[in-house]
């Protein structure tokens, strides 16, 4: 079982992005059984997803975890949902700013991630590390990677993929987040070699929110 993580280069302006800081340190530190990979995903819309598809076509992984920065968040976010819609607030690293436009033509309005959700929040949060389920990853590159990749994953059996969002450095250690990549990155794995052993208290965990 091969496990591939992605990050982000730095954008908007920023020297460094913490979602392949904690990417780069996790696959550097890895000591597990199956081999980890990381590849670093330009900040485009463009060139996102297929670096992220051609690393998916090399390894074949059984594991795949998109990782994002999300800027003036404190925990670590695991994304429920990624939406069919790109509307850029700002451009990207090649200038582009779409609005209102497709991330795949004609396909779902929404994609769930196939990351066990409610066991890794509850993992995470044994972990002593602030985490939470988000219900959108926003309308940028995030999104629509998120949203490439589960369209783009979609027929493979086997295959755990999903987007966590990360806090920069500043709001959250970096070896917080590492380790909290580590936990999502094993409770995939537990799910499916069928050691995860979820039951009824996990799974009826509440993660919702009023808006």
């Amino acid at each position: 079982m091969t496990i591939l993580l992605s990050g982000f280069e730095p954008f908007d302006g920023a020297s460094t992005n913490t979602s392949w800081q904690a990417v780069s340190a996790l696959r550097d530190a890895w000591d597990g059984d199956e081999p980890l990979v990381a590849v670093e995903l330009p900040c485009t819309f463009d060139g996102a997803w297929p670096a992220l598809r051609a690393a998916i076509e090399q390894y074949e992984p059984r594991v795949v975890i998109a990782v994002g920065l999300a800027g003036g968040t404190s925990a670590v976010r695991l994304e429920r949902v990624a939406i069919n819609v790109i509307d850029a607030r700002i451009p990207d690293n090649a200038g582009s700013a779409p609005v209102d436009e497709p991330v795949v033509a004609d396909g779902p309005a929404a994609w769930f991630t196939g990351l066990p959700l409610k066991a890794s929040l509850v993992a995470v949060r044994a972990a002593g590390i602030p985490v939470e389920v988000s219900s959108t990853a926003g309308t940028y590159v995030c999104n629509a990677t998120f949203a490439a990749l589960m369209h783009g994953t979609s027929g493979r059996e086997g295959v755990r993929s999903g987007f966590v969002h990360v806090p920069d450095g500043e709001s959250l250690p970096l070896a917080s987040t590492v380790t909290a990549l580590r936990v999502v990155v094993e409770t995939a794995r537990a799910d499916l070699d069928g050691s995860l052993g979820v039951g009824d208290d996990v799974v009826r965990v509440s993660a919702g929110a009023e808006h």
